[in-house]
């Protein structure tokens, strides 16, 4: 991911974006009108149950218009944030394999439209109109997401996920082409399975779910893009399983983050390494744990650790992040929070090595946090394309909390926002979403814009 987020923007060209949404309405509303008719019986509403992960595994298989994730019979659990939709096509981490009830292959050994036995490829996309208050308002395909799965036997399979952001790569393009997930499962019993290479860090509600049509708003929380640095991956290996019914653990091993790549206002971000030849001096440790024994219910709270100076032989830096969040549905209504905090060691010595290099942001926190609140209602409960949903959620998020003796803080970084928006279905796997925020900071000189956004985004 690039390392900063298109922040949302207010409407200060309001007719063409007026037009972008009216424009978008309308081409949802007849494609929704044209397929309704031929909408399958069984297909859920986009938030909507799904078979308790505990007494089933998953599998690849073919339902509707092509290869879907089907999960064993079983006792359902009310998932508060996640739609049929995640039972499509999904092979990401954010799926974690239980082994009780799989048969056949480790993704259930489909085909392809290529052909290829026991392979398949899923992805997901999604379109931005941007508009910040005092700039231009801009257009940007934000994401297209290709992911490949292949299962080798019953016990191995191989996932991938492919991404190219801003649509193009290249000397003078914003673009970026990365691969955030490559890796194999080698699956051993539903307790405890293996896992290694290009991972996703466990941290948070979405780093490993972050597809469009499960969370409200164009752009992912602030909180999940400047205190936790979403999508935040690297190379690595660990173990994976489910204890018990609905208590699920992942831990691995990881390559650091760089402190030299830490700033005053994005925190830890620019340290990811991204599995790019990154340096293993030290390695890095994580892991996360989740329940959803209760229906409606689904809390989680995850770790990261590790020495981070190996750019600074003679600084001792080290980052601890904490994090813990929970997701509540009944009837119509959700509710999800998040708190996220980061402790950073040795800033001080850090700061004034930046400093003699003359280099930006070296005014890096010892501490950094931020947290969220979200409720969202669905109006138009029925499943799609009578499905839409209005959400509110109010954000803090601080890099600069904590100051190193000697350092002071810059108020401009201690921020707040109110999004307020909608979540439209005109397809189970296809959401237009319009938001608009409004950021303030602690600073009495330096302003934040308020931001008008639209989006269109779909996964398969």
């Amino acid at each position: 991911m690039s390392s900063r987020r298109a922040v949302p923007r207010s409407c200060g060209q309001p007719v063409s974006g007026l037009c972008l949404v009216l424009l978008l309405v309308a081409a949802s509303s007849a494609t929704a009108q044209s397929g309704a008719d031929g909408v399958e019986a069984d297909r859920l509403s986009a938030v909507s149950r799904l078979s308790d992960w505990a007494a089933g595994g998953w599998q690849l298989g073919q339902g509707g218009s092509g290869p879907v994730w089907s999960v064993a019979a079983s006792a359902e659990v009310r998932l508060p944030d996640t739609s049929a939709a995640m039972a499509r096509g999904r092979p990401a981490s954010s799926l974690p394999v239980a082994w009780g009830g799989r048969q056949g292959a480790g993704v259930g050994g489909s085909q392809s439209g290529s052909g290829m036995p026991n392979s398949s490829f899923s992805g997901y996309m999604d379109f931005h109109f941007n508009n910040r208050e005092h700039e231009d308002p801009v257009v940007d395909f934000h994401r297209f997401v290709l992911l490949f799965t292949h299962s080798f036997s019953d016990r191995v399979r191989f996932v991938s996920e492919l991404e190219l952001e801003h649509s193009l790569v290249g000397e003078d393009a914003e673009g970026e082409l990365e691969l955030e997930q490559a890796y194999i499962d080698f699956l051993v019993t539903r307790e405890l399975n293996f896992r290694a290479g290009m991972l996703l860090v466990p941290m948070g509600i979405i780093n490993e779910r972050h597809e469009p049509p499960v969370f409200h708003g164009v752009e992912r929380p602030f909180v999940d893009d400047v205190i936790l640095p979403t999508t935040w991956f690297d190379a690595g290996a660990g173990i994976h399983g489910e204890i018990g019914q609905g208590l699920r653990y992942r831990t691995y091993v990881m390559a650091p983050l760089d402190a030299s790549g830490f700033t005053a206002d994005q925190g830890i971000r620019d340290g990811r390494q991204k599995g790019a030849e990154s340096t293993v001096r030290n390695i890095a440790t994580t892991g996360r744990v989740e329940y959803v024994g209760l229906p409606g219910l689904w809390t989680g709270a995850s770790f990261w650790r590790g020495k981070t100076g190996f750019a600074f032989p003679r600084i001792e830096s080290r980052v601890t992040v904490g994090e813990v969040d929970a997701r509540y549905r009944v009837g119509e209504l959700e509710a999800r929070a998040q708190y996220a905090h980061v402790w950073l060691d040795g800033m001080g010595e850090l700061n004034r090595a930046l400093r003699f290099a003359n280099q930006p942001g070296a005014n890096i926190a010892r501490e950094i946090r931020g947290f969220y609140v979200e409720a969202s209602y669905f109006v138009l409960p029925n499943p799609a394309p009578l499905e839409a949903a209005v959400f509110v959620r109010y954000e803090n998020f601080d890099t600069q909390y904590r100051m190193p003796t000697g350092f002071q803080r810059l108020q401009q970084f201690d921020r707040d926002a109110w999004v307020v928006g909608f979540s439209y279905y005109p397809d189970p796997d296809v959401v237009l979403k319009l938001d608009y925020s409004v950021v303030r900071n602690q600073s009495g000189v330096i302003d934040e814009p308020n931001a008008l956004n639209v989006g269109l985004g779909w996964w398969f």
